[in-house]
């Protein structure tokens, strides 16, 4: 069931969070893809909050805070101490204490962006801890990247395509790149973004609404 849907509990209904993962290699994009997002979601009202996860650093939630962009309350922070698989995969507790406190700060709040510390293409998310999950990639990393067939990029939700605007001086074919990955995830999304310029950002938001909330893709 959706973390997002209603539950009983003492006879009482309550709802808590969707929750989102956010993974992906190293400098994939990850941390700003979230920078991008923040702007959509607050337009469409949607209450949300952020968990980054890192090796032995809280960089990237620090990123986030210093931004501007949420109130850096809204920013939790796990420091994995190990394989980043470990915190969202083999041992989700971490993550999972982590969101349970932000709703309980935060009443209403109704998504909550688990981002996963920068890992291979092997990297997955436990569904103990996330209702849905995206992986990004990005055109820098090569254009052989879907041929590789990692299971991130297979088992997604949504598979994101990051850093298009490289493309032309990386020497990688954009559209051969999107064809092969829709290829080999046979019918499972897949979005282009570059997520400084915003291209391809509102098609997320759409995706992750048509997923897990009850806002409307369309945001109206």
């Amino acid at each position: 069931m959706l973390h997002s849907l209603a539950k009983e509990s003492n006879s009482k209904a309550v709802t808590t969070a969707a929750r989102v993962g956010i993974g992906g290699p190293v400098g994939s994009g990850k941390t700003a893809l979230i920078e991008a997002l923040i702007p959509e979601l607050q337009a469409r009202g949607i209450d949300f909050a952020v968990v980054t996860n890192d090796l032995v650093t809280k960089e990237d939630a620090e990123r986030l805070r210093r931004s501007g962009l949420i109130e850096p309350a809204r920013v939790s922070a796990v420091e994995a101490g190990a394989c980043p698989h470990t915190v969202i995969r083999e041992d989700p507790s971490l993550n999972i204490a982590a969101g349970d406190d932000l709703e309980a700060r935060f009443p209403g709040l109704e998504l909550i962006l688990f981002e996963s510390g920068g890992d291979n293409l092997a990297s997955t998310f436990s569904l103990d801890l996330v209702d849905w999950w995206m992986f990004v990639i990005d055109v820098a990393g090569g254009d052989d990247i879907p041929r590789k067939r990692g299971p991130g990029l297979l088992r997604s939700d949504l598979l994101i395509v990051n850093k298009t605007d490289l493309a032309p001086y990386v020497g990688v074919n954009l559209s051969s790149m999107l064809e092969e990955a829709n290829a080999v995830r046979k019918g499972h999304p897949v979005i282009a973004t570059n997520a400084r310029s915003g291209e391809g950002i509102k098609a997320v938001v759409d995706a992750i609404a048509a997923a897990v909330l009850f806002h409307t893709a369309s945001g109206s």
